[in-house]
């Protein structure tokens, strides 16, 4: 089965898991609410874009077993909601506003950028290098770590960067330096590479 069908279905089953968190728990606070909203609503543009602007790299056809294993490693992402909604969590009102505007620019960055690069590349083939990718190579996972980072800021703990951050360490920076080898075979990629940054925008 393709790798995206597993991502897809934790996705989708994002808004339903909350849900159900805060149906059990009887905790319909304020900021149980505002996660359902952020995130739930995240997990169904995914799925939006993966039918409009797909990334080809989640098409890898993998075994059941690994496409498993890929659902439980998401989990890790439910943390936050969790601790949230279990341990009726009241975060102040600065940090639900910071959550809220963090993940909102995160979601222009990611999937902007992955529009693009889908467009781009659906007519020509290359080195993309203005728009969304003028001075960052990875501005989709640069915006992903934004969305997930507002997720994470509402459990007002460190519980809640667990997820992002193991995921950033595993999964973001391998890819990223990956995509950099890759890209490197182009002619313009070291003049490129000079005025860009690997995740954050270089802007001097």
């Amino acid at each position: 089965m393709k790798l995206k069908y597993a991502i897809n279905l934790h996705k989708g089953a994002t808004a339903f898991f909350v849900t159900a968190l805060m149906i059990y728990f009887h905790n319909f606070s304020t900021v149980a609410w505002v996660y359902l909203a952020l995130h739930g609503s995240y997990g169904f543009m995914w799925l939006f874009k993966d039918r409009v602007f797909p990334d080809r790299q989640w098409e890898e056809v993998v075994s059941i077993p690994y496409a498993a294993l890929a659902f439980s490693a998401l989990g890790l992402y439910w943390i936050a909601p969790v601790y949230i909604i279990y341990n009726h969590i009241e975060p102040a009102g600065w940090i639900i506003g910071f959550a809220v505007a963090i993940n909102v620019l995160g979601t222009l960055l990611h999937f902007g950028s992955d529009a693009q690069k889908h467009y781009t590349l659906l007519n020509k083939r290359g080195l993309i290098t203005d728009g969304f990718f003028a001075r960052c190579r990875n501005t989709n996972y640069l915006g992903e770590l934004m969305i997930y980072l507002g997720f994470a800021a509402l459990t007002a703990s460190w519980v809640g960067f667990i997820g992002i951050t193991l995921f950033f360490v595993s999964v973001f920076i391998p890819n990223m330096l990956k995509k950099d080898k890759s890209l490197s075979r182009y002619p313009e990629f070291a003049e490129y590479k000079k005025r860009s940054g690997l995740f954050l925008p270089k802007l001097f």
